[in-house]
């Protein structure tokens, strides 16, 4: 099971104090999907593992939330203008990763951070039952894997290959079969060390020709 507890934060945007939940432990018995959604027993953790200031809609890790966060004049008139008219109400999972990865793109991030928030949006969405959300977040985080990996040092080396799988996963779960197939192709190319890396090179084969939702 999910084990939570709750944490005090200061938001550096507003310097409102709030409470939160995080997560102290959580467990990965409810499967992999193939786009790597693990999923744990009873609650699940994604949730709580983004916090949101009540008060301005500011999003992000604990981390975001401690003196190194990275807040300029900028990015405090966006949260204030985008993010706090929708705090006050309370946001889903989804919506929480969502301002997160707005925050993100905000503060300049790394693209594949942002791609990553984007597709735990996704996950939440799953859920939250809401398909039309889920695809959307599908896409904008597939967008943003393929921006990091037509940079030059956007995705190290040897994460390339499980990256290019990814994005062909994400393709393939919003219905773009051709540009699934496309991404799926390349992730021969992209292998590094052809033993350690079957896996991932059969998982592409399997999801382009005979597509399943679940590892294992």
């Amino acid at each position: 099971m999910t084990t939570l507890q709750q944490i005090d934060l200061r938001c550096p945007v507003c310097d409102t104090r709030f409470r939160s939940q995080a997560v102290v432990s959580t467990n990965s018995f409810g499967g992999k999907r193939t786009d790597f959604h693990e999923r744990a027993a009873g609650t699940q953790p994604l949730p709580y593992l983004i916090h949101t200031c009540n008060r301005c809609g500011y999003s992000g890790a604990e981390r975001d939330f401690t003196e190194e966060a990275d807040v300029t004049p900028t990015l405090k008139e966006h949260v204030w203008n985008e993010l706090a008219p929708v705090a006050s109400t309370g946001m889903t999972g989804s919506e929480k990763y969502e301002a997160a990865a707005k925050v993100a793109d905000w503060q300049s991030s790394e693209p594949r951070h942002v791609a990553d928030l984007l597709l735990r949006a996704a996950w939440c969405c799953v859920d939250e039952n809401d398909s039309e959300a889920e695809r959307f977040f599908r896409r904008k985080a597939a967008w943003k894997f393929e921006e990091a990996l037509a940079s030059f040092d956007g995705v190290p080396r040897e994460e390339r290959a499980v990256l290019s799988y990814l994005v062909g996963e994400l393709w393939r779960r919003v219905g773009d079969q051709k540009r699934a197939a496309m991404w799926f192709n390349t992730v021969a190319d992209e292998v590094t060390d052809p033993q350690t890396q079957r896996w991932i090179m059969d998982a592409a084969r399997q999801q382009r020709d005979c597509p399943r939702e679940w590892f294992g």
